[in-house]
């Protein structure tokens, strides 16, 4: 075997640690060192994505709920599949879990809700976050256990932020004080008709989620945790060993209104 010089070794061996940087599950890094956006929507298909629809197994997207028109990653309900709603809530989850990072998407809201989908979910989907695998979920769960960052659009007279706080099987901390309502407003403001609008969520394990429109903050808290109260969650919190949500899932939220997103990007942050 010839011996390469020892310039040309060093070289060889820098190479290799490009790309396996480039190919691994490493960030992507600027110039400067610093995370740069990922792409988790490729804009052409749903790679990296499963989906979980109420009364249906894991991987089955149901009616071609969840599907890639035009570049844009589309939510609808065809009549065919979906002659009424029947309360089929679904999420499409990214393959990978995270724990500290930023979340951003383009999202809009449009056409006219299905036929039965529930009042308040007219204009209304979700980033579920800290959320469990979706092979966790029972078959006719409606929702995973995670924390919701809550997407609504307007009805074209009426107030309605979004960027709101759900809470399903799952608890924070506001104020200092473990926080129990379901739901909680964020003080955005409304955004009607079927307007692009950009939502950010920056992530820090257990210690901090903070929601952002424009660039401001519009709701922050800490400490995710499971509910106890809740028998699923209880169950997810013995199997980790504790109630404290340090990372989970990602995923996007299919509740009886036809949305598009644009793009869906993270940045991964240091811990």
């Amino acid at each position: 075997m010839k011996t390469l010089p020892i310039y040309r070794f060093a070289l060889a061996i820098a190479c290799l640690c490009v790309v396996s940087s480039v190919h691994g599950d490493e960030p992507a890094t600027g110039q400067d060192g610093k995370s740069e956006w990922i792409q988790l929507f490729n804009g052409k298909n749903l790679d990296g994505w499963t989906p979980k629809i109420r009364h249906h197994a894991v991987g089955e997207n149901y009616g071609n709920t969840f599907r890639v028109e035009d570049g844009l990653l589309k939510v609808r309900y065809d009549e065919s599949a979906y002659p009424t709603f029947d309360e089929r809530f679904g999420h499409l989850f990214y393959n990978k879990p995270f724990s500290h990072y930023r979340l951003r998407v383009v999202y809009r809201f449009v056409g006219d809700q299905v036929k039965g989908g529930p009042g308040w979910a007219t204009r209304n989907s979700g980033l579920m976050l800290h959320g469990e695998d979706p092979k966790m979920m029972t078959i006719d769960q409606d929702f995973p256990t995670s924390i919701e960052v809550q997407l609504l659009g307007g009805n074209g007279k009426d107030e309605r932020t979004t960027l709101n706080l759900c809470t399903p099987g799952t608890n924070v901390v506001m104020n200092g004080k473990l926080f129990l309502p379901h739901c909680t407003s964020s003080s955005s403001k409304t955004y009607h008709g079927e307007q692009w609008v950009t939502a950010e969520v920056e992530v820090r394990g257990s210690k901090l989620v903070r929601h952002l429109i424009d660039g401001e903050t519009v709701l922050e808290y800490t400490q995710p945790q499971l509910d106890d109260r809740d028998a699923h969650a209880a169950m997810l919190a013995d199997k980790q060993g504790g109630n404290l949500l340090d990372q989970g899932t990602i995923s996007l939220q299919s509740e009886s209104h036809p949305c598009d997103f644009r793009s869906v990007e993270l940045m991964i942050l240091d811990e």
